[in-house]
């Protein structure tokens, strides 16, 4: 059976767009050692990457018992913005793919708007995507949930099914499966270059894993059967 072409190409943002994930990370793992909690970086990245801030601060409040407050979320938030503005960098290759692209396409991130104008426009990427940027704070659930990647597409309008989500965490590429779309695992981001990462996004079974962003463009365009898109 040959697939619908793909019409829209679904963006997540942190790790995927800007390698930001790293530089978040850290800057989680700092706050939380203030708050008396103790966590590595990789359990970090295990429990929270790809999740919106609600789910995050759920995990938190459940399981180490600690409630976070606006103080708590400003210091974090002033502490990762500065770290942005001197650190942050877009993903080799993003640019060069959305100028080729040549299928629309959009941004949905468990981040804030706030935060994700902010990394697409430290990173030079802002004018690609504006004003097509969807946050999971529109919908009642983030991901894991498939709530955002809907939201984005029936704003977009175009049907799940012929969309295409570029996902680099395991809550994100179980929200694009749930959603009815195809999904496709990046591994080019400083966090996701390991084996552990990628194996663990391997058991989710996307429709194929990459860490090059260039090879974008040829799952976009390729379509089973004579390999080509009509």
């Amino acid at each position: 059976m040959t697939p619908n072409p793909i019409d829209l190409v679904i963006f997540d943002c942190d790790g995927v767009l800007v390698d930001s994930e790293p530089i978040s990370i850290s800057v989680l793992v700092t706050a939380l050692h203030a708050e008396g909690v103790s966590m590595s970086v990789e359990e970090a990245c295990d429990r929270f990457l790809g999740k919106s801030l609600q789910s995050m601060s759920d995990i938190l409040h459940e399981d180490y018992g600690l409630a976070i407050d606006d103080h708590f979320l400003e210091k974090m938030r002033k502490t990762l913005y500065e770290r942005f503005h001197n650190e942050l960098r877009p993903i080799d290759g993003v640019r060069e793919v959305v100028e080729l692209l040549g299928t629309p396409h959009c941004v949905a991130s468990s981040s804030q708007p706030e935060r994700i104008r902010l990394s697409l426009s430290v990173t030079g990427l802002i004018d690609y995507f504006e004003p097509h940027i969807f946050s999971a704070s529109m919908v009642s659930r983030g991901k894991p949930a498939p709530d955002l990647f809907l939201h984005a597409s029936s704003l977009m309008n175009v049907p799940a099914d012929r969309c295409a989500v570029v996902e680099d965490s395991p809550a994100g590429i179980a929200a694009a499966k749930a959603a009815g779309m195809r999904v496709f695992a990046f591994t080019g981001g400083s966090h996701a270059n390991n084996e552990r990462h990628r194996s663990v996004l391997k058991q989710l079974e996307p429709d194929a894993m990459f860490d090059d962003m260039r090879e974008l463009l040829h799952f976009v365009a390729k379509q089973e059967g004579d390999g080509t898109k009509h």
